[in-house]
């Protein structure tokens, strides 16, 4: 049982089919992990218009068991975890008493009694402590699993074709947001649709010292279809024209849900306290004065992550995320801005490195799949 989080440039499981694949590498949440293997370019492309294949083992994987584990999460989470069936996933966050953001979380029902809790790979383990500890007074056992898994995705418009050839899944019955034990070349994985990009796309669960194996099985199985491997550069660009929030970013403990427009994960219909829910329900009694919008440039310039946002010569915002959008040819980002400058269609100035840079408010997300 892995307890505290890596040390600082920690090897994935896959590290040395990313060095043989001329992967460039960066040092993420302590992990070295694959940023591109030729052009992040290309990667956003390829995950767009055929498939990409990304190695996701620094997230954190930790498992709620017991009697009482659908009732402590309904605690410790925002979201109404008792209520998810087994074999679907619920995406929720866990909050401080006070409201604020400490994580976002995908919760697979594996059994009756057996969650998989997902936590960003910075937060791991202090999402593992935090449910530990609010755990407290329940039948229930938290228990750190990162170590016994590697992750490996698979995302883009073909992935159902290049995962379907080397697993015994139906995977045409298989849900977005639900999971699966499935076996994928010969080796047990948990397998589970959904990810990061606004694609449809699987995450594959499995041993790390059978990783390489699978990675080496799925590169090969999509080779006809376009399947490109991709790195952390890209799966940023993706996720943000999908306008999907990253830790750190936009989401912070400094937010509640409402700010960022997640309202709708804090179910206050459930039964029972959870933590966070007074300070919850008086900020959606009281409202919210600040809310997240996406941006469009029109130049070439993009706005970057803590860029100041003006309206005339007031200053009214910050940029959380920005690129240059491969899908639209534009810079894009999102923003949390005062809301009376929210609405669609509002012209507002973003400070490029100490020039002003025109940009337009717009309706999140920035890309949908058809």
């Amino acid at each position: 049982m892995t307890v505290a989080g890596p040390s600082a440039n920690t090897p994935s499981p896959l590290d040395a089919v990313h060095a043989a694949s001329g992967a460039s590498f960066i040092d993420f949440a302590g992990w070295r992990m694959p940023v591109r293997y030729s052009s992040e370019l290309a990667e956003h492309r390829a995950v767009r218009e055929a498939a990409g294949i990304f190695d996701l083992s620094h997230m954190g994987e930790l498992e709620v068991s017991g009697p009482e584990a659908a009732r402590m999460l309904d605690f410790a989470l925002v979201g109404h975890l008792s209520k998810v069936p087994v074999g679907r996933a619920r995406y929720t966050m866990l909050c401080h008493d006070n409201g604020g953001v400490l994580d976002d979380l995908v919760v697979y029902r594996l059994a009756a009694e057996r969650f998989l809790v997902v936590a960003n790979a910075a937060n791991a383990h202090v999402i593992y402590v935090l449910l530990r500890d609010r755990a407290h007074g329940f039948a229930a056992e938290v228990t750190n699993r990162s170590a016994d898994y590697a992750l490996i995705a698979v995302q883009g418009p073909r992935s159902a074709a290049i995962v379907g050839a080397v697993t015994d899944a139906d995977l045409p019955a298989l849900k977005y947001y639900a999971s699966t034990p499935a076996r994928l070349t010969g080796v047990d994985v948990l397998l589970a649709r959904t990810g990061y990009t606004g694609e449809d796309g699987f995450e594959v669960y499995c041993a790390p010292d059978r990783s390489a194996e699978i990675w080496g099985a799925l590169v090969e199985a999509g080779g006809p279809h376009g399947l490109r491997p991709a790195g952390l550069a890209c799966r940023d660009t993706l996720r943000l024209e999908a306008g999907m929030p990253l830790y750190g970013n936009e989401l912070h403990v400094g937010v509640t849900p409402f700010e960022v427009g997640l309202g709708r994960v804090v179910k206050f219909d459930k039964p029972g306290p959870f933590v966070g829910r007074k300070a919850l329900a008086a900020r959606e009694q009281a409202g919210w004065d600040r809310t997240l919008v996406g941006l469009v440039g029109a130049g070439r310039r993009a706005p970057r992550h803590g860029y100041p946002i003006f309206y005339g010569d007031t200053e009214i915002g910050v940029v959380t995320s920005g690129a240059l959008s491969p899908t639209l040819g534009r810079p894009i980002a999102m923003a949390m801005v005062d809301l009376k400058h929210a609405e669609p269609g509002a012209a507002l100035t973003v400070d490029i490195r100490g020039r002003r840079e025109p940009v337009e408010t717009t309706a999140l997300p920035f890309y949908s799949r058809s």
